[in-house]
């Protein structure tokens, strides 16, 4: 026992030192300081805004840097992993790099870093890629200077969404023979035909990611490229183009990914898949892909994904998928399939995912097509000719996660949905049903994180319903009664275009215990009345708040002025009056006010934020002058204050609104509002009605790209200042119905995308400029009711629209209009001709009254001043006064 017990304590001492050993020897491990030195030499080159390096320096061991992992046993380093973590801008779905590291990325830290195996630089801003002594490997003839040595270590490179860097070429990537991850995604390879060759420089490569590259090469006629290794192709949202599927990668057999989503691929689907036995996901998603789905697809065995979506595939779907058996992921949405289901979907024993919906497929679906798939999770199903005839006393052998269930018949849901306990995501659209049994349902729906019913039939009552989902969107339905009540975990809740009606309070003013999390709230275009309630200190995380389309009365209230995260503002088409509260000041994020079709009166608001990007505040009671801070917005797109009482002119100061230089103006941004919650990401894309091109048009998606000013039908007078002409990025211009003057300056010319223009009904003069005859883009021009002169300039823009845009100018002529301008140019010609002969004759009798007068003068002169010449002059008056009485005597005595 003594011998036994000696014996463990050895062992265990032993065992103490070997690992007091390991540790000592690990703690005692330095970077080695080769390595050390290029890194900081490789941060030296880079610009770091937001400090990501700022463990990099002397006095920590480079091994302990952020992003650096070196090996255990030599120190030297092995790992660099420094992907930018992206933000989101504050609002909607965009992210910046401004943070990110920006510069030059040099190959020579390939060379250097002899061990290196792993290299992940990832959503940085990088701008070029340059070899040793700043060498650019642009120019091929460079290579040989990169290509001296090759870093053979390389496994893993990542230099995904560096959206600026550039280079001609993929040759640089000779230098890393072994590698066998390369992700250059978000990249712009346009041009870089050489792409392919990758399988030559990189016969190690396993996986490779080329997604939003904006390639467009992709050799179809090729036969074969010696990818061996791979088996992950992704080559998504590209810009190919071709009427075939390639040839090559029929070759493939190794790949267990290939992703071709969102290119332009035409003709049918390639037979030459067949030979991907040993492929396991197959997505071809948002191609260009039509014909039938072949049948020979059910003969790939191992083929555990197949996403063929929004592709333009007919026919039906082919009974041979039921051979798959290895299958998890069957997705097919929004194609042309059409028939009935095929039973044999039923021998999908591992089925997890089925998406089938948006197609034209036709027949009944009912039990009989799910009994067997016990392990479905997520279900997408719904076509227009679609018949859902669920047995009500079926009990599924699965249990969802998801369901969406689109064009359904019937008075009331399936059964069986009801007996899904896991359920968290609930989608219903354009569905001809109501709840007779609405209690179960909406206690049913307490157990949903996401509910989602929107453009049905439902007719449902609200009064005295609580919701609870994080996020709940019930628009266009049938719903009536009194708004619902919300608990404290609802992020999102939309119940717009319903019937709602009774007072917002008691939603707005319930008690909640503890901190709400709403952050959008849509209620517009119901028929709510009542006052808005002073309680809106109970919602200070809201960010999105819509109630316009209703019949609100009263002023806005105290408590709203509690809403700093308040974003977007619509309280349009309502009959709230006062004047818009100051108080509002304290929400400086508000991109959107939107308070036009309302009773209000004042002056327009001088304190709106230099956020804002849209204030729409049209028929309304204002009064006063536009203020001169409006200018000060230079995130503005839309500035809408028409048919209000405005008086005074247009501030010269408008070209400082830099939003509205440029259509594409980095001030506008994207409004847009977005939120992760839970396992959601959902986006509330912002909405405004704007009355555009003679029309009213609902403004959504395209929105941040639209650049619109709109002062009509109000009381301003004074000329129309050049500095609005300097808004080069306006697309609709209207100053109609009020008192302006002057001409239009030719500066109007410069406008290049406007597409209307309306000045009708003011008291402007002169001529219409040539320069706007070179206005591309216009689509609707009123002009009507000016004091206009003159000819309409020729050219294809002006004389394209009817003369109902000229018409009210007695002294404009020109087609489109019928008054000629030949005949007034032939009476102004005669008129000018008369008045020079008039001009001519004033001229002569002018001269000749001069030269009598000199004439007269002079004889004069020499009478009085030369005795000699007066003797003379009078001694010959005598003589002609004696001549002619002898000769009127002879005449008297002839007649006698």
């Amino acid at each position: 026992m003594d011998t036994s017990l000696a014996s463990r304590i050895s062992n265990l001492v032993l065992l103490w030192f070997l690992i007091f050993s390991i540790t000592l020897r690990k703690g005692a491990m330095q970077c080695n300081e080769r390595d050390h030195q290029v890194l900081l030499n490789f941060k030296r080159t880079l610009v770091d805004p937001s400090a990501i390096l700022s463990t990099w320096s002397d006095e920590r061991d480079c091994c302990e840097w952020e992003g650096v992992r070196c090996d255990n046993t030599s120190g030297r380093v092995i790992e660099l992993s420094l992907p930018c973590p992206l933000q989101s801008f504050y609002g909607d779905c965009g992210e910046t790099r401004s943070h990110c590291l920006t510069g030059e990325l040099h190959l020579s830290l390939l060379d250097q870093l002899e061990f290196l195996n792993y290299l992940d630089l990832s959503n940085h801003d990088f701008r070029a890629i340059v070899g040793n002594d700043h060498v650019d490997t642009t120019n091929s003839n460079n290579l040989s200077l990169v290509e001296r040595q090759n870093s053979s270590n390389l496994h893993y490179l990542n230099l995904s969404n560096n959206e600026d860097l550039h280079f001609d070429n993929l040759h640089w990537l000779s230098r890393v023979p072994s590698l066998e991850y390369l992700d250059l995604s978000g990249i712009n390879l346009q041009g870089k035909l050489d792409w392919l060759q990758l399988a030559t420089l990189l016969p190690a490569l396993t996986e490779l990611y080329f997604e939003s590259c904006q390639l467009r090469n992709i050799n179809p006629s090729l036969q074969f490229i010696n990818f061996t290794s791979l088996e992950v192709l992704m080559l998504t949202s590209n810009e190919f183009s071709s009427d075939f599927f390639p040839n090559w990668l029929f070759n493939l057999s190794g790949v267990t990914v290939l992703n071709l989503r969102s290119n332009y691929f035409g003709g049918g689907f390639p037979e030459g898949l067949l030979n991907l036995q040993k492929t396991q996901e197959l997505s071809v998603g948002d191609n260009r892909l039509s014909g039938p789905i072949p049948d020979w697809l059910g003969q790939l065995q191992h083929l555990q994904l197949l996403d063929l979506s929004e592709n333009f595939f007919s026919g039906p779907v082919p009974s041979t998928l039921g051979n798959l058996s290895s299958l998890k992921t069957f997705i097919v949405r929004s194609n042309h399939l059409s028939g009935a289901l095929p039973t044999s979907l039923g021998q999908l024993l591992n089925l997890e995912e089925l998406d089938l919906s948006d197609n034209n497929l036709t027949g009944h679906v009912s039990e009989r097509n799910f009994d067997t798939l016990s392990n479905l999770k997520l279900l997408f199903l719904g076509s227009p000719g679609l018949i859902f005839d669920f047995d009500p006393l079926w009990a599924p052998p699965f249990q969802l996660e998801t369901i969406h269930l689109d064009h359904m018949r019937g008075p009331e849901l399936p059964a069986w949905i009801y007996k899904q306990k896991r359920l968290s995501s609930l989608g219903i659209k354009y569905s001809r049903i109501s709840f007779e049994s609405q209690d179960n349902f909406w206690k049913f729906a307490t157990q949903l994180a996401y509910l989602h019913l929107e453009d049905n039939t439902i007719d449902g009552e609200m009064s005295n319903v609580l919701l609870d989902s994080t996020i709940i969107n019930l628009d266009s339905n049938k719903l009536k009664g009194n708004v619902p009540q919300l608990s404290r975990n609802v992020v999102q809740f939309s119940i717009a275009n319903n019937y709602l009606r009774g007072s917002i309070s008691p939603l707005v003013c319930q008690r909640i215990k503890g901190r709400t999390k709403l952050k959008s709230l849509d209620m517009s275009n119901n028929l709510l009345s009542g006052e808005l309630p002073d309680c809106w200190m109970n919602w200070k995380s809201l960010v999105v708040l819509k109630l316009g389309g209703n019949n609100l009365r009263g002023r806005i209230p105290p408590s709203m002025s509690l809403l700093s995260n308040l974003t977007f503002l619509h309280l349009n088409k309502n009959n709230l009056f006062g004047e818009i509260p100051l108080s509002l000041k304290n929400s400086q994020l508000l991109q959107v006010i939107d308070l036009g079709e309302n009773k209000f009166s004042g002056h327009i608001p001088s304190w709106i934020g230099d956020k804002t990007k849209v204030i729409r505040l049209r028929s309304n009671q204002l009064h006063g002058n536009i203020p001169p801070q409006i200018c000060q917005l230079t995130s503005l797109i839309i500035l809408d204050l028409a048919d209000n009482k405005i008086s005074g002119s247009i501030p010269t100061c408008l070209e400082n609104m830099a939003a509205m230089v440029s259509p594409n103006s980095s001030y506008s941004g994207v409004l847009n509002y977005c939120s992760r919650t839970l396992n959601y990401t959902f986006i509330v894309r912002d909405e405004v009605l704007l009355h555009m091109k003679g029309q009213g048009l609902s403004y959504k998606r395209n929105l941040n790209l639209v650049r619109s000013v709109d002062l009509s039908s109000n009381m301003m007078s004074g000329t129309i200042p050049l500095e609005i002409f300097a808004l080069t990025g306006l697309q609709s211009l209207n100053l109609s119905h009020n008192q302006f003057e002057g001409n239009i300056p030719k500066e109007i010319g410069n406008m290049k995308q406007l597409e209307s223009v309306d000045l009708a009904n003011n008291r402007l003069s002169g001529e219409i400029p040539q320069s706007m005859a070179k206005l591309s883009f216009l689509a609707v021009l009123n002009l009507s009711f000016n004091n206009f002169i003159g000819k309409i300039p020729l050219g294809t823009q002006l004389q394209g629209f009817d003369a109902q845009s000229y018409i009210g100018n007695p002294d404009l002529c020109g087609p489109p209009l019928q008054k000629n301008c030949t005949d007034d140019e032939d009476k102004n010609s005669n008129i000018e001709s008369d008045n020079q002969d008039d001009e001519f004759l004033s001229f002569f009798y002018i001269g000749l009254g001069v030269g009598f007068a000199v004439a007269f003068w002079g004889v004069c002169g020499a009478i009085f001043l030369n005795r000699n010449f007066r003797h003379s002059y009078f001694t010959f008056l005598y003589f002609i006064r004696d001549k002619l009485y002898v000769m009127a005597v002879l005449m008297i005595n002839r007649n006698h």
